[in-house]
């Protein structure tokens, strides 16, 4: 009885976590950006449950070390869910950190409806097309 007890917890908690994992990719991103220091500190605290789940573990506390190590995933997942509400172009303080753009929209028309410079997007094609090929024959 008490072994059929230990593997439904086992399967509750595996299928848990397995949906924190996935839910914290999947769910729909947090409307509101969060600050990046409560991030840091979410992962922080993450990362002291992962530490005290090893120390349980070392002193041979199984289900406490398990339970502590739970908790630390879930409190990752979490940060990681929180995340994906930042914007990707913003650096530590919240400035653009000059890398590659990422989801920008081209710049709006008179009337508001995206536009596109078509000629200068040609004229870049034509010149990246006949620059040298190093190493072609």
């Amino acid at each position: 009885m008490f072994a059929a007890v230990s593997a439904t917890w086992k399967l509750l908690l595996t299928l848990t976590l397995l949906g924190a994992i996935v839910g914290s990719m999947t769910v729909r991103a947090p409307r509101e950006p969060v600050e990046r220091a409560e991030l840091r500190r979410l992962v922080v605290v993450a990362i002291g449950l992962y530490l005290l789940g090893t120390i349980a573990s070392l002193a041979d506390h199984g289900i406490l070390a398990g339970t502590v190590y739970a908790a630390g995933i879930l409190v990752c997942s979490l940060a990681v869910w929180l995340s994906r509400g930042m914007k990707r172009d913003d650096g530590p303080d919240g400035e653009s950190d000059g890398g590659p753009p990422g989801d920008e929209r081209p710049p709006s028309g008179p009337d508001g409806t995206p536009s596109f410079d078509w000629d200068e997007f040609e004229r870049e094609l034509a010149s990246w097309s006949e620059r040298s090929r190093v190493g072609a024959h």
